[in-house]
């Protein structure tokens, strides 16, 4: 018998390459998720910050109103990037479960062509025993006549 040969070898490797990008897309959006984070983070830093110079500013002393409806607007600034942010995040989130079901079932199909490509393989490799085996056999019952003729 030949060498074994998995007919849906190029198959095969086209389904690896589909889920290798799945993997890549789904990677991206986490990237995109940690950048969004980030941004979230540095709001709500700007937002400490600001409130504390407002604190100060509204402290004992002369009151500097204008210092303080500034940063009723920037606070409010703020807010509306967080609120943008947070939109954002949870866009990314629906987006990260969209890719995480394609890259599942890139796998499983991946899995399926692997599992077919084992039995097969396992398949061959009982063919070729047995035709080694039958080989062998008459090989056996050759040298046996053989013998009894001489």
């Amino acid at each position: 018998m030949g060498k074994f040969r998995f007919r849906l070898a190029t198959l095969l490797r086209l389904l690896e390459n589909a889920r290798q990008e799945r993997r890549a897309e789904l990677a991206q959006a986490y990237e995109a998720d940690d950048v969004l984070r980030g941004q979230l983070n540095d709001v709500h830093e700007n937002q400490r910050q600001l409130l504390d110079a407002c604190r100060k500013a509204a402290g004992p002393g002369e009151v500097d109103v204008d210092r303080l409806i500034a940063g009723q607007r920037y606070d409010l600034l703020l807010k509306a990037q967080e609120q943008y942010l947070n939109q954002q995040r949870e866009n990314v989130a629906g987006e990260i479960e969209r890719r995480r079901a394609a890259l599942v079932e890139a796998n499983r199909e991946v899995r399926v062509l692997e599992k077919l490509e084992e039995r097969l393989l396992e398949r061959h490799r009982e063919k070729e025993n047995k035709q080694e085996i039958k080989i062998l056999d008459e090989m056996g019952n050759q040298r046996a006549r053989r013998e009894r003729i001489l």
